[in-house]
């Protein structure tokens, strides 16, 4: 996150250091300078959110590290094992905690036709 919000400064900063050195004449137009604000802006409304969140992903990914190395094996198997995931209907947890993932039930095969000039029974 640090270096996507640095990324960002550094190219917002580049205009402006340009502008520095340039004579009036060559300056931002009104337009490029209204849309250097708004992401100045943003960034600034933005940074408290952005640490927040990198604080938390500092905090849940040795979690999700070990869930992945102790789940992963068993994940690729459930996956190696079922071959069509459309055929099963969404998990389901019963009163007591189980869950489970049903079959959906065979379509009804089509009906066979008759042939030509067979009598149809009325």
């Amino acid at each position: 996150m640090k270096r996507v919000l640095i990324s960002l400064l550094l190219i917002l900063a580049a205009p402006a250091a340009a502008q520095d050195e340039a004579t009036p004449d060559q300056g931002l137009s009104l337009m490029e300078r209204g849309a250097q604000m708004l992401m100045e802006g943003l960034l600034r409304e933005m940074e408290p959110a952005l640490e927040d969140l990198q604080g938390m992903a500092e905090d849940v990914g040795p979690a999700l590290r070990d869930f992945a190395q102790q789940m992963g094996p068993a994940l690729r198997g459930l996956l190696d094992d079922v071959q069509d995931w459309s055929v099963y209907e969404p998990p389901e947890m019963l009163d007591n905690g189980d869950i489970i993932i049903r079959r959906k039930p065979a379509p009804d095969p089509a009906p066979v036709p008759s042939p030509p000039g067979a009598e149809i029974e009325i």
